[in-house]
């Protein structure tokens, strides 16, 4: 496998325990990214951590600071940070399972691949595997990553098995805080069975194949052209901005055109297999102003 893993470990359930690895299972490097040019040299440039009052200084003699009021801020040193800082156990416990359905889907982010190690570890990984399988459950357990510890949750998935990094309650906003204004409107049955006739008519299985990005497209056709010296442009057009009067005639004439421009059901079409990408670089902060607290 040519990825790095971004970690390895143990998978433990109870006294079961195997040797896996992790990947990440998604990847943002087929988006089209730039650096700064200076066009007088086309020299790219370096960014200099600059001092507002001094200038420029090292990098290796910046200290972080955290902001408790507006231009306060409590500084730290970098053995402040191993203070706090979680060793890494090197496992992975299972400590529950639960049903999918039970995790709201707003907890879910990164997925990440697990596979076991070569050798005697593949055996207890199947054992471990097929016992979520037939019972049916998702995994919830934890592990320290890049010094934090992360709540998992795994799923099984072919021969192999997902885990999805999932986000602490206090990240998540609460629904009503946003939804709680919208007023109630008792949406009219006719528009709603002409509206449920045209998700029929749309009906179609995932297929995330199809998924394209027109910008990110444009961007690779144009950065060709410019390689062959040619000035021509990609267009990606937004879609019409329509101001809908009369709802039921948009309904009916929406129903209408997807009949006739053979709105059918559309063919299945198989998943493109997901690429196992390589670790994201982490970003760089721009340095603060410095003010003891």
């Amino acid at each position: 496998m040519a990825a790095r893993p971004t970690w390895q470990g143990h998978l433990k359930l109870s006294l079961v325990t195997c040797p896996v690895a992790m990947y990440t299972a998604t990847s943002s490097r087929s988006h089209v990214s730039f650096h700064l040019i200076n066009p007088e040299t086309n020299n790219r440039i370096r960014m200099v951590p600059t001092d507002p009052d001094t200038g420029p200084v090292e990098r290796s003699d910046l200290v972080k600071g955290y902001e408790v009021s507006k231009d306060e801020y409590v500084l730290f040193e970098d053995e402040d940070f191993d203070k706090v800082k979680l060793e890494s156990t090197r496992t992975l416990s299972i400590d529950e399972f639960v049903d999918i359905d039970d995790i709201d889907r707003l907890y879910w982010d990164d997925p990440f691949y697990i596979v076991p190690e070569k050798g005697v570890g593949t055996d207890a990984f199947a054992v471990i595997r097929e016992a979520m399988r037939s019972a049916g459950k998702v995994a919830i357990g934890c592990l320290v990553l890049r010094g934090r510890e992360r709540q998992i949750a795994l799923e099984v998935r072919g021969k192999g098995m997902v885990a999805y990094s999932l986000r602490a309650h206090e990240e998540v906003r609460d629904a009503a805080d946003f939804f709680d204004d919208i007023p109630d409107v008792e949406a009219d049955p006719d528009m709603v069975d002409i509206a449920e006739r045209l998700i029929g008519q749309k009906e179609a299985e995932f297929d995330p194949s199809q998924f394209r990005d027109r910008y990110d497209e444009a961007l690779r056709e144009m950065v060709k052209a410019k390689q062959k010296g040619g000035k021509g442009l990609v267009e990606a057009p937004e879609p019409e901005d329509t101001n809908v009067i009369d709802l039921m005639a948009a309904l009916r004439n929406s129903l209408k055109g997807s009949a006739s421009g053979g709105g059918g059901k559309a063919p299945a079409k198989k998943a493109a297999p997901k690429k196992t990408a390589a670790k994201k670089p982490a970003a760089k902060k721009a340095p603060a102003r410095k003010k003891a607290a």
